[in-house]
């Protein structure tokens, strides 16, 4: 065991060379992105069509108004950075930027050189640890190639305003955002496991999502207690709550805090975490070999072990439905199968004929 500068015990980390993002992504995340690179020169289409216009534009917005970090700039940002892209095992640095805003926050901007973004809240609010944690979750981000779709959002977001006074045109727009904002928020729990893994501190991760939830003072919040307000989001209330909860992440890029604790926390129990760790995971070199047909089932079955699991009461009754609906089929083939056993041995009767 080493220590730091202040003679803090420093964790010593695996690095996972040659690491894949499909170790990190979330199914549906997987899924959907698997998906979108089988499509032959789509990221080229896409690429060429917006970053001709727009790519230059945001990297520009943030090298004129905000600071680059490198070993002369926010140094101990830099020294996280390299620190969490070394474990991931990501070679290339990308961009890397500090914003000014009060809110904890981190993003992953571009289309062709994706670069990061996090905020003066977040440098001046978080530890090493969760430091170490944001970056890796943006890393994961990039190497994932999400960069790529939410720039694509936030680009399609913006002509959504601009055309609003076009219903058709608008209602299209927003229905295709609807459906990329559900892929982000299961994209944020991809990130989220990357984050986990470039630091490889759980306490670190769960106390980032804290101070997300509740800005940088933990002196007086607990984890476990914190953990607790999760399951009771998951599972508590009623019917209503349920449909507070739809029009709370409906239009979120994000789950919310307590949501992606509780994910993570999964996660881990499952032995994924440990599993990767241990070096069982895949590499980038096999990444040829993904099956689109594979990532498509298991993202099938991760949205079917979420509903069969889910503690959410309106989830609840719509399984009871589900279930009712399968004991009436149940219930009709059963009759059918009985009515035609009786009509087959009327029939026999009618035919063999009686006398008396």
């Amino acid at each position: 065991m080493t220590t730091d500068e202040e003679n803090r015990p420093v964790r010593r980390r695996v690095t996972l060379t040659g690491i894949s993002s499909r170790a990190w992504e979330h199914p549906a995340d997987r899924g959907a992105l698997t998906a979108l690179r089988e499509l032959r020169g789509f990221d080229d289409v896409v690429k060429a069509f917006f970053g001709m216009w727009n790519e230059r534009g945001f990297r520009l917005q943030f090298l004129a108004g905000s600071i680059r970090v490198d070993h002369r700039q926010y140094p101990r940002v830099y020294q996280r950075f390299t620190e969490a892209a070394a474990t991931l095992d990501v070679a290339e640095l990308p961009e890397l930027y500090v914003s000014q805003s009060p809110i904890i926050n981190g993003q992953a901007i571009g289309l062709d050189k994706p670069f990061i973004v996090i905020t003066t809240a977040a440098v001046e609010k978080l530890d090493d640890d969760e430091l170490r944690a944001l970056l890796g979750h943006e890393l994961g981000h990039v190497r994932s190639g999400h960069a790529v779709y939410k720039t694509i959002m936030m680009i399609l977001t913006r002509w959504t305003a601009s055309i609003a006074w076009l219903p058709i045109g608008a209602i299209a727009l927003r229905a295709i955002i609807a459906a990329m904002m559900e892929w982000w928020r299961k994209a944020e729990l991809s990130a989220d496991r990357a984050g986990l893994l470039a630091g490889q501190d759980p306490a670190a991760s769960t106390r980032l999502l804290m101070k997300l939830a509740g800005g940088g003072d933990l002196s007086q919040i607990d984890t476990a207690a914190f953990l607790e307000q999760a399951a009771e989001y998951e599972g508590g209330g009623d019917l209503r709550d349920s449909i507070h909860k739809i029009g709370l992440v409906a239009w979120s890029t994000h789950p919310v805090p307590v949501a992606r604790a509780a994910e993570l926390r999964k996660w881990i129990d499952a032995g994924d975490y440990a599993r990767i760790l241990g070096g069982d995971y895949p590499r980038r070199d096999s990444d040829g070999n993904a099956s689109v047909t594979d990532d498509v089932k298991a993202a099938a079955n991760s949205y079917r072990e979420t509903f069969a699991n889910s503690q959410d009461p309106l989830i609840g009754v719509l399984r009871k439905l589900g279930d009712g609906t399968a004991d009436l089929a149940a219930t009709a083939a059963r009759g059918a199968r009985s009515w035609a056993s009786g009509r087959g041995r009327r029939d026999d009767d009618s035919e063999g004929g009686s006398t008396a």
